[in-house]
């Protein structure tokens, strides 16, 4: 039976034609990576995060232009790590670092821990840059150094022997799109290198390495590590242009939009971006066979580059075949004489030193702001809370593990490519995920019992829970996750069941997803099961009622399970009451949850006058003319209204609507989640920096690491129940006020704390706002701070006289509400809060 295909029924709505994409993406239920759990009970659940800006893309120049010599002011934007979240925000941009580095110049001479102690940089002679990449190098080697075999070491030791110059090229050019090449001309680093050209030189140097003695595991998913992770009997720090660049793609992204433009003047082709001059470019050498470009030279003849490989990869021979490169490399040639000289990092030590900082950070995600954020921190007068740091040394307790747990997270990036990032899913891309699931399986099963045994003899209480993130089987639990999924699309409903109830019988990975998991399970044995099962000796009407019976006790157990998140509650009760109601079981033997249905958000229309401002004509207004787009028309668009309680003074559609709840007498503020996260970091201050092995690495945190995580809630299960149940039973005031007392002088740097709201406004607040409310939305930011702080209702309002506060979702025209803010106000109403949904509505429109 296994493996066995059988009809969906007709209340799933499941489509049988891989091909064919659904209408609107399905939001799939997937609490841990920040998407939707807007309910689709009957369509499955999976997910992904966004693909994470890749380091290894070639540059397109043309979306880069004149930027490309302008690295020093901006920062890469990108998901803050665990480390840097937990910092408080600082000020990380070009002027901030000159400020810093300036007002702290000092002799010459201090070795790097003696600038971060002191506080002292020189122009010229160091850099927090370089710095900031000692430390994280330097404190990976002083504590984890068996991470790294002797070839490792010894490239290490060449870093560090490296001038200080050419140490600041690496470091910069490793902190920007390290893959792409860089033009020497463009890299402007007058202030901190005088000689250029010499530090180009020595990081084009050849070294040799000595033979590693350390074998490599073979990671499930991957036949062998990527050429480029590997080193070889010899590494550069960095790639020569003329040594590497041999296509035209490769070389045509070094080119700015106006060198392209020459170009394709010159080849006489017309074009109108970069792949449309490629098509030319080659369709041009096909037919001339690269006789007729002026400035032929002797060396590009056809005999000449017989031997060279074609940029298409072809296999042909014989004329045609060296006429095509012939053309190919001529082309490469003038585009070199344009760009001059370039270099890139070689994949190798990049590789390795990306390696480092992932063992620093705790994080592969990591930027420029990750770099220097900690030493700004470490440098700015701020106040911190009290905690005991404790960075453990044994997050990867040896080497193996920490390549495996890199070759995971290849593996998952290549499901994810498949099922989020490739468009519609076929049939060979789903096939595909499966085999890899299928490779992974084993493993998982073997890494899952070796976890185990270690919760249950080696790990303290609380310990093992930040410390399982990076594990390999937290990533192939995810892959595990994806497969349960692939399977139900291939109709494998009995196997998919069965990994369902292998996954809900672990409580080591992914906590959060459990919702998920008691949901698709019940999904199964309602609708499948009965079909798949032995049916010992019932009828098929009597199988039926047996699964969904199974069923029932499923979506209870969800109830029952601490560890399942609140915000699945909802829909297991749904399919709790439907079930019963099924199974015609007595009234008075059903649920009854009358206490926590939803209410439905009020709509209220608030009209106001809207400013027009008049635009000057532009290609882009003559481009919304042409395609009939209003000026007033554009989706999501920002709109300004007038307030009328601010003698007409312009303002946003929140603030107008604001000012009208005003009128009615409430109070308020326009926070979008800032009054709720205050709260929080009030509540819950103990509970946040209560002593937990390996969350608190630095002296300068805001938060515990895994605050944005789901080993939060399960590593401080008893304190949160306990400040749960504390507010719940009417003691926030007096929490809320010893944090206060205690904390408001220094100003604590606390995650979601904003000293600027008056206490007594907090106090009527909490007031207001009911124990049992409250504590049910501050458990919600227990479980999933991370993934709930956005989301939440623009306007928080309060009256102290009715007892009442309320949430509102401002809209104007254009804007709808997402998912994410659907999901805040079903937990709003199902804790009894009320919302409204306060539409903005255009009476008059004034151009300005």
């Amino acid at each position: 039976m296994l493996g066995q295909r059988i009809a969906h029924p007709a209340s799933t709505n499941f489509d049988e034609d891989f091909e064919i994409p659904a209408a609107k993406r399905l939001k799939r239920i997937d609490s841990t990576e920040s998407l939707s759990l807007l309910q689709q009970e009957e369509e499955g659940y999976g997910g992904s995060p966004k693909p994470a800006s890749r380091r290894n893309e070639v540059v397109d120049s043309e979306a880069e232009s004149e930027e490309e010599g302008e690295e020093e002011g901006g920062m890469p934007h990108a998901s803050q790590t665990e480390l840097e979240s937990a910092l408080p925000p600082v000020k990380t941009d070009k002027e901030a670092i000159a400020e810093y580095e300036a007002t702290r110049a000092a002799e010459a001479g201090l070795d790097f821990k003696d600038r971060l102690g002191q506080r002292k940089w020189v122009q010229g002679k160091s850099s927090i840059y370089v710095d900031a990449f000692f430390l994280a190098l330097e404190t990976v080697l002083d504590e984890e150094s068996h991470l790294f075999d002797e070839a490792e070491m010894a490239v290490f030791q060449k870093w560090r022997d490296l001038s200080y110059e050419g140490q600041y090229l690496y470091v910069r050019l490793f902190l920007r799109k390290t893959a792409a090449w860089h033009r020497i001309n463009r890299l402007k680093y007058y202030g901190d290198i005088a000689d250029l050209h010499t530090a180009v030189d020595e990081l084009l140097q050849v070294h040799w390495l000595p033979a590693a003695t350390a074998t490599e595991r073979i990671a499930p998913g991957e036949a062998e590590p990527p050429e480029d992770t590997v080193l070889g009997g010899s590494f550069t720090f960095a790639d020569s242009s003329t040594d590497h660049i041999d296509s035209l793609e490769e070389a045509s992204s070094l080119l700015l939009l106006e060198e392209l433009k020459t170009l394709a003047k010159e080849a006489k082709v017309p074009v109108k971006n970069k792949q449309e001059l490629l098509q030319a470019l080659r369709k041009t050498s096909q037919k001339q066979g690269g006789l007729g470009w002026s400035g032929l030279k002797r060396s590009d003849t056809e005999e000449s580059v017989k031997s060279e490989k074609s940029v298409d990869g072809n296999e042909e021979t014989g004329l045609s075949y060296g006429l095509g490169t012939n053309r190919d490399s001529h082309f490469v040639r003038k585009i070199l004489a344009i760009t001059g000289p370039c270099i890139r990092l070689s994949s190798a030590v990049l590789k390795l030193f990306e390696r480092v900082h992932l063992v620093f950070y705790r994080s592969t995600e990591w930027t420029e702001n990750s770099l220097t954020t900690i030493i700004l921190a470490r440098i700015s007068r701020r106040n911190f809370p009290e905690y005991i740091v404790s960075r453990s040394n044994n997050i990867f307790p040896s080497r193996s593990t920490l390549l495996e747990f890199e070759a995971s997270i290849r593996t998952q990036f290549a499901v994810d490519t498949v099922l989020e990032f490739n468009g519609t899913i076929n049939k060979d891309g789903l096939q595909k995920v499966k085999c890899i699931f299928e490779e992974v399986y084993p493993r998982w099963l073997t890494i899952l019992a070796d976890e185990q045994r270690k919760e249950d003899r080696v790990y303290e209480s609380g310990e093992g829970a930040y410390l399982r993130r990076f594990s390999p089987a937290w990533v192939y639990t995810r892959i595990v996750h994806k497969g349960t999924s692939v399977l139900g699309r291939f109709k494998e409903h009995k196997r998919e069941h069965q990994l369902l109830c292998e996954l809900l019988d672990q409580h080591l990975f992914h906590a959060a997803r459990r919702g998920a998991w008691y949901q698709r399970r019940a999904l199964l044995e309602e609708h499948y099961m009965y079909a798949l099962a032995p049916q010992d000796g019932r009828n098929e009407e009597t199988q039926k009622k047996h699964w969904k019976r199974i069923a029932l006790r499923t979506c209870e157990d969800g109830l029952q399970d601490r560890e399942c998140h609140l915000i699945y509650h909802h829909d297991l009760q749904k399919r709790i009451s439907k079930l019963e109601r099924q199974l015609n079981i007595p009234k008075r033997l059903q649920h009854d949850f009358e206490h926590v249905r939803l209410a439905k958000p009020i709509e209220r229309h608030v009209e106001g006058t809207r400013v027009e401002k008049e635009r000057t004509p532009s290609r882009n207004a003559r481009r919304s003319s042409s395609t009939g787009e209003a000026g007033n028309s554009r989706r999501g668009a920002k709109t300004i209204w007038l307030d009328p309680l601010e003698n007409n003074g312009e303002c946003s559609v929140e603030a107008m609507c604001l000012s009208f709840y005003r009128s009615q007498g409430w109070k308020g503020y326009h926070s979008e989640g800032g009054i709720i996260r205050t709260l929080f970091g009030y509540l819950f201050y103990d509970v946040l920096f209560t002593y937990i092995p390996n969350v608190f690495q630095t002296a300068f945190q805001t938060c515990p690491l895994d605050l944005h995580t789901d080993a939060f809630y399960a590593s401080r299960f008893s304190e949160i129940n306990a400040r749960l149940n504390a507010v719940s039973n009417g003691e926030g005031v007096g929490i809320l006020k010893r944090v206060y007392e205690r904390e408001k002088e220094r100003q604590t740097c606390v995650v979601g704390v904003d000293w600027g709201f008056e206490i007594e406004d907090l106090v009527e607040i909490v007031e207001c706002f009911g124990g049992e409310a409250l504590s049910t939305i501050c458990k919600v930011m227990a479980q999933e701070y991370g993934q709930r702080g956005g989301g939440i209702p623009d306007l928080f309002l309060w009256d102290k006289g009715r007892g009442e506060v309320m949430f509102a979702e401002v809209k104007s025209e254009n804007d709808r509400l997402s998912d994410t803010q659907r999901l805040w106000i079903d937990v709003l109403s199902g804790a009894g809060v009320k919302v409204e949904l306060c539409n903005a509505v255009t009476k008059e429109v004034v151009v300005r």
